[in-house]
């Protein structure tokens, strides 16, 4: 039997038919893909902040409240980028960083996700945002120079269109017929007048092929404060989960900053 031992954060992925996935511990990592078809245990040990590193009990999003409440990584406008003033030179937590984050190029997209669904990427997280959301599909609609902008066209869309990943039907793979190019086409009419430079008139398509065996009729989500102790066959990966035979669910993006072990 193998064990690994580490704190938990999201896994990497590689592009690829399927995707390729990799746990990352401080001193050696899983390609998750090779855990299909096997028994594994997981195992909740404790916490690790990702930011201070200290044995804190985890708040939100890896960090531990005192992290969550003050780190530029954690501002409200991560969240909602229409929040974001970095543009401004205006200062929320920490100016260098907000600067270094939101004047960079960002892509609002359409996904299919769970269902139809709007979001905001930054240019250097494609296609590994749509990957983390379990996306079968993936279209670009509009690229702006900063995130903010990005953000009043989201606010815009979410008039029409959900911001927010269904994940037990994303996890089902429910199948929703939707062409995404002409959802594009059709959304042109509700964007603001600042925004209509930055559509983007040629289609670039993605298509996401995830590591999956046997997609579960009803999802059970693994809560390691309830249940720090579990083992069961791993059947697939989607988005940022392990699926298990018994229909078993384990959002390893939830878990960032617990300490595990894992057995194989």
């Amino acid at each position: 039997m193998t064990t690994f031992e580490g704190t938990l954060t999201k896994m990497e992925t590689e592009m690829g038919s399927p995707i390729q996935y990799y746990l990352i511990f401080d001193s050696n990592f899983i390609n998750v893909n090779q855990l299909i078809n096997k028994d594994i245990e997981i195992t909740h040990k404790g916490y690790q902040c990702l930011n201070c590193k200290k044995a804190k009990k985890i708040w939100r999003q890896g960090f531990c409240y005192d992290c969550f409440s003050t780190i530029p990584a954690a501002a409200e406008w991560i969240m909602n980028p229409e929040l974001s003033k970095a543009h401004l030179d205006i200062e929320d937590r920490d100016l260098e960083y907000e600067k270094r984050v939101q004047l960079q190029p960002h892509t609002v997209y359409l996904a299919l996700s769970g269902g139809l669904k709007i979001g905001v990427t930054r240019n250097t997280q494609v296609p590994t945002r749509w990957i983390d959301q379990g996306a079968v599909q993936a279209l670009p609609v509009i690229e702006t120079p900063n995130r903010y902008l990005a953000g009043v066209a989201e606010v815009a869309l979410k008039n029409h269109f959900s911001d927010k990943t269904n994940w037990q039907k994303m996890l089902k793979n429910e199948p929703h017929v939707v062409n995404l190019s002409e959802e594009k086409n059709n959304l042109k009419q509700w964007l603001p007048e600042e925004i209509k430079p930055y559509f983007l008139e040629k289609d670039t398509l993605y298509d996401f092929d995830f590591p999956v065996n046997k997609y579960p009729l009803k999802v059970s989500s693994l809560n390691l404060e309830k249940t720090p102790n579990f083992t069961g066959k791993v059947v697939g990966i989607k988005g940022q989960y392990l699926i298990f035979e018994d229909g078993t669910v384990f959002n390893v993006r939830t878990y960032e900053g617990y300490v595990v072990t894992l057995k194989f």
